[in-house]
């Protein structure tokens, strides 16, 4: 027997303690099952203009895409991926019209949520965590230089969390043309709770104290504010931004 689920959204974002502007961008979708976030690089306002591009061009693809007709679970990761595909070569034209927005870019993650699964897609260090049954995993692996290091056994988790590179992405929309964007899709269970977040929070926040906080009884905005306020608490060091998403059952097809 399958099982359709139902989704809650809710996302909140900040600019932090230490920086003046957000460089952050998030969206949610609902009736399309879109959660999509984008931490932007390039300095002041370019690095702002590059995460809202990539959210309102993902936001605005996903969207015409359904109204084009249902979207199968089987198309989900295609959709969402080519979606991110779109998004960074309208970033990168944006840089070729505006000289001053040259060398902006967005590290990216999304979801796109169907029936029973998810296609999870991302570019750099902005992650998906899923937390199941009191367990916290994380669904994407860095595109970044420590992470790289971490795989190589040259440092371990909490030294990379430290590392004066741990900002220094392999991967990122509007670079380069040729962009491999990764995405994975996942099976969904009842009482599933998917966190999107950027390294404002991971770097700021370890994966027990996250799953600590996910794991309270409050509402889906309530969550977001928590995360927030824990991470400002711990040093707010950069823009810290939240998606989460939870799965409820629908119903049962046979």
């Amino acid at each position: 027997m399958n099982h359709s689920f139902h989704y809650e959204f809710a996302a909140a974002t900040d600019t932090g303690r230490v920086r003046s502007h957000n460089e952050d961008a998030v969206a949610i979708v609902p009736h399309c099952g879109l959660a999509v976030l984008a931490d932007g690089m390039g300095g002041y306002a370019a690095g702002e203009v590059a995460s809202d591009i990539a959210v309102s061009v993902i936001r605005d693809v996903v969207e015409q895409r359904f109204l084009r007709g249902p979207v199968t679970v089987d198309t989900l990761w295609e959709v969402l991926v080519d979606a991110a595909l779109e998004a960074n070569e309208a970033i990168l034209a944006a840089a070729v019209d505006e000289p001053s927005l040259r060398g902006m870019g967005a590290t990216l993650v999304a979801g796109l949520f169907g029936e029973d699964r998810v296609a999870i897609a991302h570019a750099g260090d902005a992650r998906a965590y899923r937390l199941r049954d009191g367990v916290l995993t994380a669904l994407t692996k860095d595109h970044s230089v420590v992470q790289e290091k971490i795989d190589a056994g040259l440092l371990s988790v909490e030294e990379a969390r430290h590392s004066k590179i741990r900002n220094l992405v392999t991967r990122a929309l509007g670079v380069d043309v040729e962009l491999t964007v990764e995405a994975h899709e996942h099976r969904v269970e009842e009482g599933d709770l998917y966190l999107f977040c950027s390294d404002g929070l991971h770097d700021m926040l370890g994966d027990d104290e996250i799953a600590e906080l996910l794991a309270s009884d409050v509402s889906l905005e309530e969550l977001c504010r928590g995360l927030i306020c824990a991470a400002n608490e711990a040093g707010g060091a950069d823009n810290v931004s939240v998606v989460l998403v939870s799965s409820l059952l629908a119903c049962d097809v046979a």
